[in-house]
């Protein structure tokens, strides 16, 4: 069984600010708690906005259950596999979009970051490549849910003709074989809703706080 989890402004923010996953680990495990999943048994989608390859990913399994959560992260991922039960996968977010793939044949399950960055580099069809070259996924099989994100009106992506985000991961899903019926979008803008941290709005001045929501997928034992 397949859940997948969003937290709000209420929550509190999931990414610290000063780099140190312990000051951040309260929050995040207050949130887990409420979802009846451990800390320690959660993997962190780990970020960086180094160098010029944003399509990393990386297989979990039972033994990276904690990582970036309890301990400082050993892996820098733009999007985290596993077909592992019960290991929670953890996506901080910010305007970008968390997209969860499950593909239930296989019980295989992504959850892979989709900004910018990603798009430009066909992230979305590149997570589906991965999963395909390394689970063997077929695509057709596999359903996919976008989170929440900043929408076109206040984030357009100016090298897809000022598209929205959600817009183009939908089309880069479908160009890996994804059935479009089987692609399920959040209608929630976050630079709107102001129940969701929005890095861009902090940016100019319209919200009170910087701050991260997460995204929480993982594949429940029956």
């Amino acid at each position: 069984m397949l859940d997948i989890y969003v937290s709000t402004v209420a929550d509190g923010s999931m990414k610290s600010t000063d780099g140190s996953f312990a000051s951040v680990l309260p929050t995040r495990t207050n949130f887990l708690a409420k979802q009846r999943i451990k800390p320690e048994e959660t993997t962190l989608v780990h970020l960086v906005y180094e160098g010029d390859d944003y399509a990393r990913y990386h297989i979990a399994t039972n033994e990276d259950k904690g990582d970036g959560i309890t301990r400082r992260p050993s892996h820098i991922a733009d999007g985290m596999a596993t077909t592992e039960q019960n290991l929670a996968l953890f996506l901080p977010l910010a305007d970008c979009i968390g997209a969860v793939i499950h593909d239930p044949t296989k019980n295989v399950l992504m959850l892979t970051h989709l900004g910018r960055h990603n798009l430009d580099q066909s992230g979305a069809s590149k997570s589906i490549e991965f999963l395909i070259d390394n689970l063997g996924v077929n695509p057709s099989d596999v359903t996919v849910w976008l989170s929440p994100a900043a929408g076109r009106e206040n984030y357009p992506l100016y090298d897809f003709d000022n598209r929205g985000m959600h817009d183009v991961a939908v089309e880069q899903f479908i160009a890996a074989g994804v059935k479009p019926g089987n692609i399920t979008a959040s209608p929630i803008d976050v630079t709107k809703d102001q129940d969701y941290f929005s890095h861009s709005q902090f940016l100019k001045g319209n919200r009170p706080t910087d701050g991260r929501f997460t995204v929480v997928a993982v594949m429940r034992a029956e």
